[in-house]
């Protein structure tokens, strides 16, 4: 099947540590031509962290939100490099809470903006879970972590104070999970 969408031309605008955006140019199926805007991060590995009816959060400020969000942990490879997503799910599970897995099951894929980037995260459960010390990196120095049950999730978000669209998506892949 060929794509609606084909490329004509690609240019890199901007690069840092952690992502690049680049601008196309496409030709749409019917002919015409235009231009996209795309953010090019890797890919990150999301855990849920769970010990019976407790999930563990980690809390930090989102500098372009201007607020702290609580979340479940996640990240990437540093300097832009792709790595295994079940290898990267231990190192942010322990780097950001000091937990470490005795199992650690895949849930499934996300895409986070699919209309702007082309980074996909890989959510996994964590559970068997043994405590440490953290290895935050520097830019997480502001980070802090809880537990929290179900019940208090189910209000965090009815309130409000978890908004982030990867750990949204994530729990609703882990309620399919506990369904099944």
């Amino acid at each position: 099947m060929q794509p609606a969408i084909e490329t004509l031309n690609s240019r890199q605008v901007y690069a840092n540590s952690w992502m690049t955006v680049r601008e196309d140019g496409v030709r749409r199926a019917d002919g015409s031509e235009s231009i996209y805007g795309v953010v090019d991060k890797p890919t990150y590995a999301l855990v849920i962290p769970r010990d019976g009816d407790r999930l563990h959060l980690v809390e930090q400020f989102r500098y372009p939100v201007g607020e702290r969000r609580w979340e479940f942990p996640a990240g990437t490879a540093p300097d832009r490099t792709e790595e295994d997503p079940a290898e990267l799910a231990v190192r942010e599970l322990a780097e950001e809470t000091g937990l470490g897995a005795g199992r650690m099951e895949r849930l499934g894929t996300l895409d986070v903006a699919p209309g702007m980037t082309s980074q996909r995260g890989h959510v996994y459960l964590a559970t068997e879970l043994t405590p440490g010390p953290h290895r935050r990196e520097h830019s997480e120095q502001d980070m802090r972590s809880a537990w929290f049950t179900h019940a208090e999730f189910d209000d965090m978000i009815a309130r409000g104070e978890i908004t982030d669209a990867q750990s949204l998506a994530a729990y609703c892949l882990l309620r399919l999970h506990d369904a099944r």
